[in-house]
């Protein structure tokens, strides 16, 4: 039931409110308009009664007249008897005279309006039902004190048409708010599809992700929230299929990266197992052992700092130092080896440059990852020319150029990436440059890569040198 949310809370929230306020507004329109009829029945009534008193009136100080003949008169010559009737309350406080000629058989509670002007002294009203079940509306004057028989004069109506009019004006206020309600329902209903179903598919797609399926997209109908929803949605899944991929890749390539060395150090070791008595297949075998499992050491100790960085207990042991000595270093260590695979190594090595306030060691493993990624990307025949120089006051910058395969415009953005490798031809696990681009930042440098496929890539670092409160920071 938890996927019908959204369209109960608009029922509820939305159609229950507008549905009271559409309620709210016929009650109230059949009270304003039976207030607006009753109050104009009521307003003719008296205006006749009025009419109808100032005859009597008249009549009454006229001595020349007889009173009661005038009130017969009335009664029997009245001209709205469509409309209205007279009726003329005799002294026993019944109907004596009507002007209808009928004679009704109402008592005194039904005749609210004598009573009110009896008690009142004044004109009396009433509006309601009489023995028969007709709706009317009378108003009651008392006559003058006099011998013609007649106490007082009542004007009655009939309010059948009228609550006929006002209920067909109900009928008509129903069906509209009816009709208004109806229309809400249908461009709700489908204002809540256009929510609720695209919903539900980015519901069902991210389930299908959570399983590690990312070949489904979701499918974008209109550029509005939920559009913008379904590309953001599409982006981390193409982004997830990478990342995924490019951790399969990473567990393939660190995978193969320790076999080979494994492989070596072990067919070696059971080669001087079995010839311990030759000397020179021993010294070499010793020599091939020892720079795989330096090599195994440094694949290891790369998994282990990119481990760090991820749980952020990545640590530097900052301290003055020579920029150049742990560049040279990490030249020289690479000097043979660049030798023996037919790659020359130039090495523009300044005078002097300032010092820098960093861990050693590390910038050190950022020299010798970048320079052998020049190597490793290099054929023979290739050149890696290193250069440090100041990039400006403040900043030393060290650039390591290849005259290599290069980096295509498309794997350019991403080779910082973790597990992201540009060329699955070379060894290397991917994490070497992420693992060096976070040292660098972590110092407050920068790592930039600058690449034209075909023709090689040149790394840049720069980093600030020491200041005089550095030491005081850390």
């Amino acid at each position: 039931m938890s996927r019908f949310t959204i369209t109960r809370r608009w029922l509820v929230n939305n159609l229950g409110v507008i549905s009271a306020m559409l309620f709210a507004v016929v009650i109230g329109g059949i009270l304003f308009v039976r207030s607006y009829y009753y109050s104009a029945a009521r307003q003719y009534l008296t205006s006749r009664m009025n009419m109808v008193s100032s005859i009597l009136q008249r009549s009454y100080n006229d001595p020349s007249t007889s009173f009661s003949s005038e009130i017969r008169s009335v009664a029997v010559n009245w001209s709205e008897k469509d409309k209205t009737e007279i009726m003329v309350v005799g002294n026993r406080e019944n109907i004596a005279l009507t002007s209808s000629g009928f004679i009704p058989s109402e008592d005194l509670d039904e005749m609210a309006d004598y009573a009110q002007a009896v008690s009142n002294g004044a004109n009396g009203y009433y509006t309601g039902r009489i023995s028969t079940g007709e709706h009317i509306m009378a108003v009651c004057v008392l006559l003058p004190d006099n011998d013609s028989g007649y106490s007082a004069i009542r004007l009655v109506s009939s309010l059948e048409a009228v609550d006929r009019h006002i209920a067909a004006i109900a009928v008509i206020l129903a069906v509209i708010c009816l009709a208004v309600l109806l229309m809400m329902i249908l461009s709700g209903s489908y204002f809540v599809r256009s929510i609720v179903i695209p919903v539900r598919q980015i519901g069902s797609t991210a389930r299908r992700y959570a399983m590690g399926d990312f070949s489904v997209r979701i499918t974008k109908k209109n550029d509005d929230e939920i559009g913008e929803l379904c590309d953001i949605v599409n982006h981390m899944a193409s982004e997830l299929a990478l990342a995924e991929s490019m951790k399969n890749e990473f567990i393939s390539s660190v995978s193969h990266e320790l076999r080979t060395p494994l492989t070596a150090i072990k067919g070696w070791a059971e080669t001087i197992g079995s010839m311990p008595e030759d000397a020179e297949t021993v010294a070499k075998g010793m020599r091939v052992i020892s720079s795989e499992s330096d090599r195994l050491s440094r694949m290891v100790e790369e998994l282990l700092d990119f481990s760090r960085m991820q749980n952020g207990r990545f640590t530097l042991e900052k301290k003055t130092m020579d920029i150049l000595a742990e560049l040279g270093d990490a030249v020289l260590i690479y000097a043979e080896k660049a030798r023996s695979e037919g790659i020359e190594i130039i090495y523009d090595e300044p005078d002097m440059l300032p010092f820098v306030y960093g861990d050693k060691n590390r910038i050190r493993q950022v020299f010798i990852n970048v320079i052998d990624n020049a190597i490793k990307y290099s054929d023979k025949g290739g050149t890696v020319t290193v250069r440090a120089l100041m990039a400006d006051a403040d900043n030393i910058e060290i650039d390591i150029a290849d005259t290599g395969c290069g980096i295509s415009p498309q794997d350019l953005p991403k080779v910082k990436t973790k597990f992201y490798k540009a060329n699955h031809t070379r060894r290397g696990s991917g994490i070497g440059l992420a693992v060096a681009d976070e040292i660098i930042a972590m110092h407050g440098g920068s790592l930039d890569i600058y690449s034209e496929q075909g023709k090689g890539t040149t790394v840049t670092i720069k980093l600030p040198i020491e200041k005089k409160n550095d030491n005081a920071k850390n």
